[in-house]
């Protein structure tokens, strides 16, 4: 564990983010992933927060909102381990799978806790009293670890039914945007999200249709 550092400001990673999607959104999305490929709009979403690929062997952990803190997780042999072993009961079906990649994600939460000093984080923590809040993450560091996961997940063969995809926003009631990452279906094309921020530390993410997150349910 290597802790890198703080980026810029949250509020000005949120601005430069709420650019980067709108203009995804206005381009058309990217085509999406073939096999062994990572979509074009993960890795621009990761671009925008100064974050490099993750790799097996490696991610950067964000926190403190918009990504201010950024600590190096080495992950090891036991790591993968691990990782292999709880998204195998995902093979059966895409069902299977999604509940297995929100279990992945809870042991990740776990996992990087102790590093991070993140195992009393909130549900929803936003506005200015949790800024510059280490223990604590915004939804877009929320999506940059997820997705950093799920990409980890995907270069290690272990999503049989799903690629990464491109994170999405949503604007909150009487608030601004709301990001999340997300996950397509292979066969059917259908996409899902895989959200932390609205629970707790340890719990399971939302893993929703995305017309049934845009909706806010």
């Amino acid at each position: 564990m290597r802790a890198i550092g703080r980026g810029v400001g949250p509020f000005a990673r949120r601005g430069a983010l709420a650019a980067v999607v709108a203009t995804m959104v206005g381009a058309g999305a990217p085509g999406a992933a073939t096999a062994g490929e990572i979509d074009a709009g993960a890795t621009a979403f990761l671009q925008t927060v100064s974050l490099p690929m993750p790799v097996v062997s490696r991610v950067i952990f964000c926190h403190g909102f918009g990504c201010a803190f950024r600590t190096e997780i080495g992950l090891g042999p036991g790591d993968r381990a691990q990782m292999a072993s709880l998204m195998a009961a995902g093979r059966a079906s895409p069902a299977a799978e999604r509940a297995a990649i929100a279990k992945t994600e809870v042991w990740f939460e776990k996992r990087v806790a102790p590093l991070t000093g993140t195992a009393k984080a909130k549900a929803r923590a936003g506005g200015l009293g949790h800024a510059n809040d280490r223990t604590q993450f915004d939804c877009i560091d929320a999506t940059v670890n997820t997705t950093s996961l799920l990409i980890v997940l995907q270069e290690l063969g272990l999503m049989k039914h799903h690629r990464v995809g491109q994170p999405i926003s949503r604007l909150l009631t009487g608030g601004g945007p709301h990001y999340t990452a997300v996950i397509t279906e292979i066969k059917s094309g259908a996409e899902w999200t895989v959200d932390p921020w609205t629970h707790n530390h340890g719990e399971l993410p939302d893993v929703w249709p995305v017309a049934r997150w845009k909706a806010g349910g």
